[in-house]
């Protein structure tokens, strides 16, 4: 095993690395990358304010290339698709930390769990906090002022699993009520060099959206053994709201949300390798008739062994291209994840841009526990049936109903057990009336 990890880790800087170091010489002055990409450029980019909702939080996702809207298989799903919550299969606390482009960081705190009382019910919470050191200089060089532009964002999230069953998974569905903040600090006048009192609020703002999403999971075309669905396909819509500002004097209505219409589908053929794929729509909810390029983005994961994960993507948003990599581990419940992307909308200078995640995987509330409680009473009852004894078969498929009343195979094994009841009653009878 550890072979095949120090492998992959010299496959990766070998592939990478290389890749890298040729992108720099082909694209020093990044004009055969304006110029090859051109026909994807979006002319209203940047229309849409508080676009650090755009922001994926780091780590895995960024990983996948964000190709997350159809896997969303841990906390990261409340940025993506809410609806994802109730098909966790554990509680997970986790920081992410994103350097993101010009100095610009986004850091986020986020906590889920289900409720062990109702299992197909489950919520979470973040708090992101994206923010951007600011300096004002005036016309003689003098700084005049400092701090830091920044976006903050908290949301809760609600998601629920319906109609689940032993063959048909459900189909979740979920929503985020989220609420933003800008934050701009006060700036100077131009003619006298002081500082305008109230300035920064003045063009601060505050905004509230929410976040709907469906997910439904099922089998198809899967070549190993499993009771998780290999394919899941979601849908969400993300930052449906609007926002204010003119704190000061009137408020008025800010510049549209960046609204965003995904799907997306992930598959797994076969056990180690999962590939994902995205499609997003931007919307602009003021003016609907202003059209916005789509994106599309793919992503894949590679499980060496339980405790690693090797993930790749890449994906192309209006004229910007990017490549992910990175590596996913845990050791005693905490989950790691190191992230590298060449993103061609901020330079090429090694390195562009790195993001971490540090989750703590809070168990399951004895899900699993009681999972292996009906594999071991229904096998039990298997045994009972084969050997004819049915009521003690149907006692034990019962216990497995009342642990879960979608367990469909001892539903189906209580039927049998009883028709065969039936029969033998109905058997003994005849040969009591054939007696007399």
């Amino acid at each position: 095993m550890k072979a095949k990890v120090h492998f992959f880790t010299a496959l990766f800087f070998l592939i990478f690395i290389p890749a890298r170091a040729g992108a720099l010489s082909l694209f020093d002055d990044n004009t055969l990358i304006s110029d090859f990409f051109y026909s994807t450029l979006d002319s209203n980019e940047g229309t849409t304010s508080f676009r650090s909702l755009l922001i994926p939080f780091g780590g895995r996702t960024e990983s996948l290339g964000n190709a997350y809207t159809g896997l969303c298989d841990d906390i990261n799903y409340l940025r993506y698709n809410p609806a994802a919550g109730a098909l966790q299969k554990e509680g997970q606390i986790a920081l992410f930390h994103n350097s993101w482009i010009a100095d610009s960081k986004l850091d986020t705190l986020a906590f889920t769990t289900r409720f062990n009382k109702i299992p197909s019910l489950s919520f979470g919470t973040f708090l992101s906090c994206f923010y951007l050191p600011f300096t004002e200089y005036n016309a003689f060089g003098d700084r005049v002022t400092s701090g830091y532009y920044s976006e903050t964002t908290g949301a809760f999230n609600i998601s629920y699993n319906f109609f689940e069953g032993y063959d048909f998974k459900g189909l979740a569905l979920g929503a985020t009520v989220k609420a933003s903040w800008r934050s701009i600090p006060n700036y100077a006048d131009d003619d006298t060099g002081l500082v305008i009192p109230n300035s920064g609020i003045s063009q601060s703002a505050a905004a509230f959206m929410a976040d709907i999403g469906m997910m439904m999971q099922f089998n198809f075309l899967k070549f190993y053994s499993s009771r998780d669905p290999n394919v899941r396909i979601g849908l969400s819509l993300q930052n449906l709201g609007a926002a204010v500002t003119g704190f000061t004097k009137t408020l008025v209505q800010d510049s549209p949300l960046p609204t965003l219409a995904s799907a997306g589908i992930s598959v797994r053929f076969i056990k180690p390798f999962t590939l994902s794929l995205d499609f997003s729509q931007p919307l602009n909810l003021q003016d609907l008739k202003t059209y916005h390029l789509p994106y599309i983005s793919t992503g894949i994961s590679v499980q060496f062994a339980p405790f690693l994960l090797f993930l790749a993507g890449a994906g192309i948003k209006g004229s910007n291209p990017h490549i992910n990599a990175g590596f996913e581990f845990e050791v005693a419940k905490i989950r790691l994840n190191l992230n590298y992307t060449l993103d061609f909308t901020s330079s090429l200078a090694p390195f562009n841009k790195f993001s971490l995640s540090a989750k703590i995987m809070l168990g399951d509330k004895g899900r699993s526990i009681t999972a292996a409680k009906i594999d071991e009473l229904y096998s039990e009852g298997l045994m009972f049936y084969a050997e004819e004894k049915w009521e003690e078969a149907i006692e034990c498929w019962e216990k497995v109903l009342k642990l879960n009343r979608h367990f469909n195979p001892a539903s189906l094994g209580i039927k049998a057990a009883r028709y065969r009841i039936e029969m033998l009653e109905m058997i003994k009878n005849s040969l009591k009336l054939d007696q007399d």
